[in-house]
């Protein structure tokens, strides 16, 4: 620093200067202010309001079923009409089965769809293929049953559980597919033409790129379609019926024959004039809402390592 050269303190700044406080106070009181607080206070309660039947729900299930639930009602079969005690242990398996069964019909179809989609977006068919999936989202449970039980049913004579996965995997179908599209379209377009620059093919860009990378998009979409299946009753009352044994009967796997699911034992149980099926049946539907949940909390899950 020079001899003669002398430290100037910066000027003092008023970081306020310029701000008019009475004109700020006399905001608070304008009308838009006023409006605002009663929109932020009809939000808020609207949105308890849409809120309370699901918590109402919720808490008559975790009342009503909480109460009944123990290890028997996993472990044993469902009771007769005048029995009491027994569990639902086989429509917990078959419900599982026909919900695994119906996902591994639906992801390889779903996906394989979703990469023609999402790489021949322009043509008829895809344009077709596409407004049928939208279509299908909304479509009907009960009519995939019928559809399954005239596809199915009526072919190999009688109700299964290979019928009751084809009907589920219906409703499935649609969700998987546009779930996985949207996925694979959120891939980099950069990610493919280094892929592609670097001489892989476009088979191999597609199962070493585009699929590991929209792996959490495809697996969010297949736990929202499972989470969906797992609920449905109308197709399967057509389709698997129901039964009072174990889908493994003398380690041997029936498949071919009527299968328990939660969803029919609860639409059974529920109608009868029996205390302790009724009771079954509250505690069937508590089950059913964890284990759905449980598949939704996954998807979200997944969905957000994907935005991350």
């Amino acid at each position: 620093m020079p001899p003669d050269a002398t430290l100037v303190s910066p000027p003092d700044v008023n970081p306020f200067e310029g701000v008019d406080f009475p004109q700020l106070e006399r905001s608070l009181r304008r009308p838009r202010t006023y409006m605002g607080v009663l929109l932020d206070v009809i939000v808020t309660g609207t949105t308890l309001f849409a809120l309370f039947p699901l918590f109402s729900v919720v808490w008559m299930l975790f009342w009503r079923g909480g109460k009944k639930l123990s290890v028997a009602l996993f472990t044993q079969l469902p009771p007769a009409p005048l029995e009491s005690g027994g569990g639902f242990g086989n429509a917990i398996v078959g419900s599982l089965f026909m919900v695994g069964l119906a996902t591994v019909i639906t992801v390889p179809v779903g996906i394989l769809t979703a990469l023609y989609l999402s790489r021949d977006d322009k043509s008829r068919i895809a344009v077709s293929v596409r407004f049928a999936a939208k279509v299908l989202t909304g479509f009907p449970s009960i009519l995939a049953g019928v559809f399954a039980y005239g596809a199915v049913v009526l072919l190999t004579g009688g109700f299964s559980a290979v019928a009751g996965a084809i009907a589920l995997s219906i409703l499935m179908l649609p969700t998987v597919t546009l779930t996985a599209e949207d996925a694979i379209r959120a891939v980099p377009q950069k990610m493919q033409e280094a892929a592609l620059g670097m001489g892989a093919t476009s088979t191999q860009t597609a199962w070493m790129v585009l699929l590991p990378t929209a792996l959490p998009g495809i697996l969010t979409g297949v736990m929202l379609a499972v989470a969906r299946a797992a609920g449905e009753t109308a197709p399967l009352i057509f389709t698997a019926l129901f039964s009072n044994y174990w889908l493994l009967n003398h380690r041997h796997l029936d498949v071919m024959h009527p299968t328990a699911s939660l969803a029919v034992l609860i639409y059974n149980f529920a109608g009868m004039p029996f205390e302790n099926q009724i009771e079954l049946a509250w505690a069937a539907a508590l089950v059913l809402v964890l284990m759905v949940l449980a598949a939704n909390l996954i998807g979200q899950s997944l969905s957000r390592r994907q935005v991350t």
